[in-house]
């Protein structure tokens, strides 16, 4: 015989003890610590919140970022709010990019792209292939922008956008990569044809370069309390015990997460046991306001040594993600 319970609350679950009170704890405070991890900032009328990664642009920022149409594929999403920098100035970083307010300037001119590209560049040594009827050369710099970076950098702003080449092409991180004054664009062949120049992630390099806070990184609530959209459904599980006897009980711990690791409340998880015999066992739960579903188990003369596996796949607003987990029958 066998059979699943489904149990909301780990309250009810006394005779398991302190075994699982030690193992519960840090799970349930890591949850705690993390949804009170968020800066209070005022409300703007000149906001927009971006669930992709969980943060807000406004004001000036905004302006600029939404007088680009492909703001989201050159700058990418923002991944801090705006505050003050190690370095003294006023920023945001977003995946691509990083802006600075510059006070000193002309209203309309005060937002600045940091010279990512220069700051992170590392000479790793000029691939000589060029080709004067495929490229341009400038000679501000001495460099050269050719073939498909050529139609890309034309194509998506050019200096104003990138700035000069720095570089000529250079193998980086297993890629070919150019450099330029505000960003690194690479080659990226397993794309399809008109897909394969991209814009390197440099906001994140030179966030970690500076030694910016870490915490800054960790997602807010809307400023403007618009809704936050989840993109992506994330899912992980684990067992209680790895290893149990023939005749015994399991749990498994079901943690459902979006795109930026908060929890997922109300998913709906299918939770299926896959036994040594063939047959399975199925149940349906439903994710807490933490994100955590709990299945309970009781099972009875399995095999010795047997491993069995689990699937689970939690669906929330038409997003599903699936995880496995497994545990040995021991003895």
């Amino acid at each position: 015989m066998v059979g699943c319970k489904v149990e909301d609350e780990v309250s009810e679950y006394n005779e398991i003890g302190q075994a699982m009170k030690k193992f519960f704890t840090p799970i349930a405070l890591l949850f705690l610590l993390f949804s009170a991890w968020r800066p209070v900032r005022a409300q703007s009328a000149e906001t927009q919140y971006f669930s992709e990664t969980g943060h807000n642009v406004y004001g000036e920022f905004l302006i600029y970022y939404n007088s680009n149409p492909n703001a989201a594929y050159v700058f990418g999403y923002p991944i801090t709010e705006q505050f003050t920098s190690r370095d003294g100035k006023v920023v945001q970083y977003f995946q691509r990019a990083r802006f600075e307010l510059r006070a000193d300037l002309p209203e309309g001119q005060r937002v600045q792209l940091t010279q990512l590209g220069r700051k992170l560049y590392v000479s790793s040594g000029t691939l000589n292939f060029t080709n004067p009827l495929a490229c341009r050369t400038y000679a501000e710099t001495g460099y050269s922008v050719c073939f498909a970076f050529l139609e890309f950098f034309d194509a998506n702003g050019g200096l104003a956008q990138f700035g000069y080449p720095i570089s000529g092409f250079e193998y980086h991180e297993n890629k070919i990569v150019q450099y330029f004054e505000y960003a690194r664009l690479e080659w990226q062949p397993w794309h399809s044809e008109g897909y394969r120049v991209v814009i390197s992630d440099l906001g994140r390099a030179y966030f970690d370069k500076l030694g910016e806070d870490l915490a800054l990184l960790a997602p807010v609530s809307p400023l403007d309390n618009a809704p936050i959209v989840v993109s992506e459904v994330r899912v992980r599980a684990f067992v209680w015990k790895a290893v149990t006897l023939a005749s015994d009980t399991q749990m498994f711990f079901i943690v459902v997460q979006d795109q930026n690791s908060q929890p997922v409340a109300d998913a709906s998880c299918s939770v299926v046991v896959n036994w040594p015999n063939g047959t399975k066992d199925s149940t349906i739960i439903r994710s807490d306001t933490n994100g955590i579903g709990i299945v309970s188990l009781a099972f009875q003369n399995q095999p010795y040594g047997s491993l069995i596996s689990t699937d689970i796949a939690c669906t929330y607003s038409g997003l599903t993600g699936i995880t496995t987990t497994s545990f040995r029958v021991w003895y």
